[in-house]
């Protein structure tokens, strides 16, 4: 399953992405975690020190190589240079899968040790000096949405991304890349302001939203969400100081984690399980055609100088049978 964290600043957002991770990992579950937000703190939640966290390499950083990978032997495709963040797969196109190993992860994932378990760890990379001026923090996220658009994930495997914060996240197509997507809320009136763009956004699309409340400390906190989100409040995290311990650089082992809280992970867990079965590829790959060719008339023609359109298999709908190219 393919998951998203979003949420506003300071909600908690990759604090509660990471437990979710960690909860993947204990269970023996096969798990690719991104960092796609601009500040990059998923590696350090994950127990990376400051050296390691810096020493990722940023998917950026490898855009060539990802794009010749997934292009294939693709024939709408003339060179991975033609290729942009929203480039569809057709038939010869190379598929990302959860389980494998691939020039991709080789060049972009690194293992990341948990207690117990591990994941596959992978980052934009950070938003530097050198950006300052003259990028778009969403051109980071291009290799993000490109894996994704190429990604083929079963039952029991997940994909968890942690995005950007606010509804930045709209700015591209990728929102529409997941089956669930988990928005993080504090109990006050600028936490739920961001739930109330994303569902206005996210309408049309068909993306599964649900809230998780976060730094709920009492009935009246727990009320609030409930007036302010109805039915789309799944679970609630209160403190803790497992997680306290962990921020300090110092978690205890995670079968510590305080029980109300690993039962909030157990929910995120059965209803991302849940949306498994609400899966329709052909509308998934319907909505990223529509993306790219949005994205083709807006910029892409330009950029490129090449026939994007014609880079739109009509017969190709990702799924799971979809078999690689020879």
């Amino acid at each position: 399953m393919k998951i998203a964290f979003v949420g506003k600043g300071g909600s908690g957002k990759t604090t509660l992405s990471s437990l979710f991770i960690r909860h993947l990992a204990a269970t023996g579950a096969p798990v690719v975690a991104i960092d796609a937000d601009i500040n990059q703190h998923l590696g350090a939640a994950l127990g990376l020190d400051e050296a390691e966290a810096a020493g990722l390499p940023a998917m950026g950083e490898h855009l060539p190589l990802i794009k010749d990978h997934l292009r294939g032997t693709n024939p709408r495709i003339a060179s991975a240079a033609e290729m942009i963040k929203t480039t569809p797969p057709g038939e010869g196109s190379r598929l990302l899968r959860v389980r494998e190993d691939n020039p991709v992860y080789d060049a972009c994932a690194r293992p990341v040790r948990l207690d117990p378990g591990a994941v596959r760890l992978m980052v934009t990379g950070r938003f530097t000096e050198d950006d300052l001026g003259v990028a778009c923090y969403h051109s980071k996220t291009g290799a993000v949405e490109l894996c994704l658009n190429h990604l083929v994930d079963g039952r029991d495997e997940y994909v968890v991304v942690d995005m950007t914060a606010g509804s930045d996240s709209f700015a591209s197509g990728m929102f529409t890349r997941f089956d669930v997507t988990f928005l993080v809320a504090e109990p006050t009136r600028k936490g739920v302001s961001v739930y109330r763009q994303y569902k206005e956004y996210a309408r049309d699309f068909g993306v599964t939203l649900k809230v998780v409340g976060n730094k709920v400390q009492g009935p009246d906190d727990l009320d609030f969400l409930r007036d302010e989100v109805g039915d789309d409040l799944l679970t609630t995290v209160g403190h803790s100081d497992w997680v306290r311990a962990m921020e300090k650089g110092r978690p205890p082992r995670f079968e510590l984690l305080e029980e109300a809280n690993r039962e909030a992970l157990r929910t995120l867990t059965a209803a991302a399980d849940a949306a498994y079965g609400a899966r329709d590829w052909a509308r998934y790959t319907r909505q990223m055609v529509h993306f790219h060719l949005k994205n083709a008339r807006s910029w892409g023609y330009e950029r490129t100088g090449a026939d994007l359109a014609a880079q739109v298999d009509p017969g190709f709908v990702l799924g799971e049978t979809v078999a690689a190219p020879a």
